[in-house]
Parts: C-alpha cells; structure tokens; sequence
C-alpha cells in the first residue's frame, strides 16, 4: 500500500504513461470536458483542490520541463495569483499563450486533471522534461 506522496490511482495510472516531452493538463473546476483524453476529475467541493495544491503533490515525483497557462490569466487575476503561479513553477519556463491557443494543446495530453479550483483560467498544462 502505498504510504507517501500521490495515492490518487487514478493520477499515479497518468504519471506513469507521461514520457519525456509528453503532457498533462492540471484544470480548474470550469475546463470543459475533453473526451478524447483521460480524465481524473479530483474536484471535492469548489474550491478542492486547487490546480496549485495538485501541481505541488505531482512535483514531488514528476520533473517539469515547461508550462503553459492562458493570458488571461493574466487579466483575470491580482498580482499576488500571479506571483504565487510563478513562484510554484520557480525555475520552470512559463509561457503565457491566448486561451483559445492553450486549448489546442489539449488533444495532445497524455491526460487532464480537473481539480475544484476557482481561479479563473488558473489551468495549466506541464511538459515531462
């Protein structure tokens, strides 16, 4: 039984199919559903987990080469959310791309984690370095 870390086995059964450069989107409680790619909906009430609660539980075990999230990230949300984002992916290239843009990466995640998080375009997709 596993004691440490993720015990999610719906999330470990995605980490361990992610290779080098492949990707994963971690989402907000309002991503619209994708169907052509697995789903591990962790959503418990709004609010959890976060995007950035689950992105800290999948560094422990998974090296990030890049990120991407949506600009209007940007706009929606006060300098304190953006700091805390680039703080979480200290050291990590992060690029900032139109919604519609982000979403077009979509289809080519290994998966996506749909979290209760809140924050308003608070998703992001990580890249397997």
């Amino acid at each position: 039984m596993l004691k440490n870390g993720i015990i999610n086995p719906g999330i470990l059964h995605l980490l361990s199919r992610i290779r080098h450069t492949n990707t994963l989107v971690i989402a907000d409680a309002r991503f619209p559903f994708w169907p052509q790619i697995e789903t591990v909906d962790v959503s418990i009430v709004e609010g959890l987990p976060t995007v950035l609660q689950v992105l800290d539980a999948i560094r422990l075990n998974f090296t990030i080469g890049r990120a991407w999230a949506a600009q209007e990230f940007l706009k929606a949300n006060d300098p304190a959310a953006q700091a805390e984002l680039r703080r979480r992916l200290d050291g990590i290239p992060l690029d900032f791309e139109p919604h519609a843009e982000f979403k077009l990466r979509v289809p080519r995640a290994i998966g996506l984690i749909r979290t209760g998080c809140p924050v308003p375009y608070s998703n992001l997709i990580i890249e397997s370095a």
